[in-house]
């Protein structure tokens, strides 16, 4: 039987204890998976209502589910132990890992879903309106804001504020966007999927830049799969059943779309109190490729990105973030 932990995402952002009964050698009692409520992380939302996990671990482990706003607060409990695996940003992933964070990207679980939209009355008709414009993300270098980032510096010569830049900056919940729009309290939203098409039904905003228009639009994961080095070399065999549920998700997806839009839907009502339509998952829908296939290429290109937008203080060298052997099995 396993104990799903519905919990406001608020409290996530403090319940960070390293408290996990985890064990390694296999005697895991308990498995605790992330994920956020965006689209693309559909699979973690799959594999959690078709119970997945139970089905590829161990008789009697308890599986356990958090929720999270952001990738900081993801991967401080991936470091912690509070969590086991699951699925985030490559931005933050990445970000950690060349901070000394011992972890590992072991699949990925979805491209594409990132739009550019702009707040209707805002007077922007393309990205050279953006000079002295105030633009929202989700926190500051996570993966949707390097990607517009790295394309309003190399496309239009636009930087932000961090860096002596002509755009101010802040961040906030996806799910807010639509209503920051409606008060004018930003010009622009760097937003992940469904909330893109939600604030396109709301007639908020419109899309400035799409998925594939976006730097690293189509290439760039969106999600990754991450779980710790810990886990990888001491408990392989723990690290192969979540990756073989996951990619169990992906696939269930693939082929049962409508199902797993339908289950989306109320996954993401139930963990946020917003009920999308039919017609913004479906909008949604055709900006992502779900796949657990990664590539240590893309993430480092999307690294050397986010280092020359002076996210990271170093030259990035993401040589052993990613480890490809338990989608290869």
């Amino acid at each position: 039987m396993r104990l799903i932990s519905v919990l406001s995402l608020s409290l996530l952002l403090t319940a960070c204890g390293g408290d996990s009964e985890t064990q390694g050698d296999g005697g895991n009692d308990e498995i605790v998976i992330g994920y956020f409520p965006n689209i693309n992380h559909v699979a973690g939302m799959v594999a959690e209502e078709k119970e997945m996990y139970e089905e590829t671990l161990p008789d009697g482990t308890e599986v356990n589910y958090k929720y999270f706003p952001d990738g900081s607060a993801f991967m401080t409990a991936i470091e912690t132990g509070d969590i086991q695996g699951g699925l985030v940003g490559p931005g933050p992933a990445m970000n950690h890992f060349t901070s000394g964070a011992e972890i590992n990207v072991v699949a990925a679980g979805s491209t594409g879903g990132t739009v550019i939209m702009a707040r209707n009355g805002s007077g922007i008709s393309s990205p050279e309106d953006l000079k002295g414009k105030t633009f929202i993300s989700p926190r500051v270098g996570c993966t949707h804001d390097v990607q517009f980032e790295t394309l309003m510096k190399r496309e239009y010569g636009i930087t932000s504020n961090r860096i002596n830049g002509e755009m101010k900056h802040v961040t906030g919940k996806p799910a807010t966007y639509s209503n920051m729009f409606a008060s004018n309290k930003v010009d622009v939203a760097t937003v992940p999927e469904p909330w893109a098409s939600s604030i396109e039904e709301n007639g908020e905003g419109k899309v400035l830049v799409d998925t594939p228009n976006v730097a690293f639009g189509e290439t760039l994961p969106a999600a990754v799969f991450v779980t710790s080095n810990d886990l990888v070399e001491n408990d392989p065999e723990l690290v192969q059943s979540l990756v073989d549920s996951h990619k169990q998700a992906t696939e269930f997806i693939q082929d049962n779309p409508e199902e797993a839009k339908t289950l989306a839907i109320n996954k993401i009502k139930e963990i946020t109190d917003q009920e999308l339509s039919q017609a913004v998952i479906d909008n949604a829908w055709e900006r992502i490729d779900f796949t657990y296939d990664v590539s240590a290429e893309h993430l480092q290109n999307f690294a050397d990105a986010s280092y020359e937008l002076e996210f990271l203080k170093e030259q990035p060298d993401l040589e052993g973030l990613v480890d490809t052997t338990f989608i290869e099995e």
